[in-house]
């Protein structure tokens, strides 16, 4: 099977879906859209690749599934499949985090000037967005007295 597709298309939503998490204003419909249409769409996506593998429905070059060992990790990795669902995986938590960090900031007045470049971090890469972000996030969160 020719994962190029499926890999780009998940890429194609995701990057849509941040510029506009982005660069648009935060419409209710918008958040709401990113949300089930963003990130819904790449966890179906994740979910039936990784059901079809598990299953044996979609066949892989990498083997059987082994998430107890860096070696049975590394071989799900080293087929295409394993790298479009892994990727995948990746696309919809940190996209789901970004729509979590956009909310918190605007809740609690944050300027998108200082959202923009740590949504930017989570999108390239996702645990060092999120980190910034709860770093900056306290001051404010402690001045309003908001810890939601």
């Amino acid at each position: 099977m020719d994962w190029n597709p499926i890999f780009g298309a998940v890429n194609l939503l995701a990057l849509i879906a941040w510029a506009a998490l982005i660069l648009l204003p935060r419409w209710p419909a918008l958040l709401a859209a990113l949300l089930y249409l963003g990130v819904g769409l790449l966890c179906l996506v994740y979910a039936a690749g990784l059901i079809g593998v598990l299953s044996g429905a979609i066949p892989t070059d990498g083997g059987g599934a082994d998430f107890s060992s860096i070696e049975g990790v590394r071989a799900i990795f080293a087929s295409d499949a394993g790298v479009t669902i892994g990727w995948t995986h990746y696309l919809a938590f940190d996209l789901f985090v970004g729509i979590w960090i956009a909310r918190d900031g605007d809740m609690k007045d944050i300027s998108r000037f200082i959202q923009a470049p740590v949504l930017l971090a989570t999108f390239l890469a996702g645990p060092l967005g999120l980190g910034l972000w709860l770093l900056i996030r306290e001051p404010a969160a402690r001045k309003l007295g908001r810890w939601h």
